[in-house]
C-alpha cells in the first residue's frame, strides 16, 4: 500500500508541475537526461543535463551569448527575478566549472529537481532555459 501511495504521489506531483521536462526558449533548450522523471532511486542522485542551441562552458569564461553553465534547484521554484544572479545555498547548486552532471545528496522522499541554464555571471537567460523532473528517493 505504501509503494502504491508513493507512486500515486509522484504521478500527481508530475501532473502538477507547471513546466514540461524540457522548456524551450526560442531554439535554446536543456533537458535533464538523468534521472528519469518519476524514478525511484537511492541518494546521492546523479543529475545530468543535455543542451540544444546553447553551449556549456565554465563561468570563468565570462558572459557570452548562447553560452553558460547549469544550476540545479532542489525543491524550489525558479527565481522570481531573472535579471539577478542565482543564489548559492543548499537549494541552489552551481555547476560553474562547466560540468554537465552532479551527484546530489537528498533525504528520502519526493523531490522536485529543476535545471536552470545561466550566463557566466550566474544570471539566467530570460525567458528561462529550464527543465524539471520529480524523483522519489528511497
Amino acid at each position: 500500500m505504501k509503494k502504491l501511495f508513493l507512486k500515486l504521489s509522484v504521478l500527481l506531483l508530475t501532473l502538477l508541475v507547471f513546466s514540461p521536462s524540457t522548456a524551450l526558449a526560442g531554439t535554446r533548450a536543456i533537458a535533464i537526461s538523468e534521472p528519469a522523471n518519476g524514478a525511484t532511486l537511492p541518494s546521492p542522485v546523479k543529475v545530468c543535463m543535455v543542451t540544444n542551441g546553447v553551449t556549456v562552458e565554465p563561468a570563468k569564461k565570462g558572459v557570452n551569448d548562447g553560452k553558460g553553465h547549469h544550476h540545479i534547484l532542489v525543491n524550489t521554484d525558479l527565481p522570481g527575478d531573472l535579471s539577478k544572479p542565482i543564489g548559492k545555498d543548499a537549494q541552489h547548486l552551481h555547476m560553474g566549472d562547466g560540468s554537465t552532471c552532479k551527484d546530489v545528496k537528498l533525504d528520502a522522499g519526493i523531490h522536485v529537481i529543476r535545471a536552470l541554464f545561466a550566463k557566466g555571471n550566474h544570471v539566467p537567460y530570460n525567458p528561462p532555459i529550464t527543465a524539471t523532473v520529480i524523483v522519489n528517493v528511497k
